[in-house]
């Protein structure tokens, strides 16, 4: 059943006393001529939800797909969890997952059939009792042996998330989560989110373009903008330093190269 829209309850601070779940350093990403990433380091705590905002272009996929181990950077460095990536990433990959609506399974599989085969990929114990507990959560049970191609795209959204929590991972890398859905199963997905990072201290990195999606779930959000960060800070101090009212206006003055209006 969907949320009814209600406030999402604000996030306890992430434990400043564990070593970070993603560092980053001097990273850089060149396609022939283009940098794609330049130069950004940050960390980013665990059990901490981190924004990475940005036009198209501005890097956020490929940060991502570097965090991931998918794409090799040009220089840098990458630790996830306490592994170098990508050199390490066999002894975190078991431990992450990602989630993006522009994925999509195969569409002649049910979902069940989908969930099993990334459940095995994962190696989960005791899969069929996982697929059931996560079916029920995600209010997946009336369409659960229905082939993928058949969805909505609410239902395939919400399997997406299914998938990428199969492992219960303690890193989740969002791409647009909510992108296409329509306000109140976007909320649900969103609580959903909020849920699970607190039941289980999960870390989430997330790349929106929805800016009040951002305000919302985020307690830091980095900007980023022709491969380098133009901001890092929470949404209130990022506001406050370009003097707006929403994170819509600031990415609108990012994008457009405004000069940002310190606050009086």
């Amino acid at each position: 059943m969907m949320n009814d829209g209600a406030a999402i309850s604000p996030m306890p601070a992430a434990d400043p006393t564990l070593s970070a779940a993603i560092e980053v350093a001097h990273l850089v990403k060149v396609y022939k001529t283009t940098r794609a990433v330049d130069d950004i380091s940050f960390a980013i705590a665990r059990g901490s939800i981190t924004g990475l905002l940005g036009g198209n272009g501005a890097g956020k996929t490929t940060t991502i797909a570097m965090i991931m181990g998918l794409v090799l950077p040009t220089s840098g460095k990458i630790t996830v969890l306490g592994a170098s990536m990508p050199d390490q990433s066999a002894a975190v990959l078991g431990r992450m997952n990602f989630e993006s609506p522009y994925v999509d399974m195969p569409m002649r599989l049910t979902v069940r059939q989908n969930l099993t085969i990334f459940g095995k990929l994962y190696a989960v114990d005791r899969l069929r009792e996982r697929i059931a507990q996560l079916a029920d959560d995600l209010d997946l049970g009336d369409f659960l042996d229905r082939a993928n191609g058949k969805l909505s795209a609410g239902q395939k959204t919400r399997v997406a998330l299914a998938k990428a929590l199969i492992n219960q991972p303690e890193l989740l890398l969002l791409d647009e989560p909510t992108a296409s859905l329509d306000p109140d199963t976007a909320d649900w997905v969103r609580q959903h989110l909020m849920d699970y990072r607190k039941a289980h201290g999960a870390t989430i990195l997330l790349a929106s373009h929805n800016m009040l999606e951002v305000e919302r779930l985020c307690d830091r959000v980095i900007i980023l903008k022709r491969g380098r960060i133009e901001d890092d800070d929470t949404p209130d101090g990022i506001m406050a330093r370009y003097n707006r009212e929403t994170l819509e206006e600031v990415f609108l003055d990012v994008a457009r190269g405004r000069v940002r209006e310190a606050a009086p």
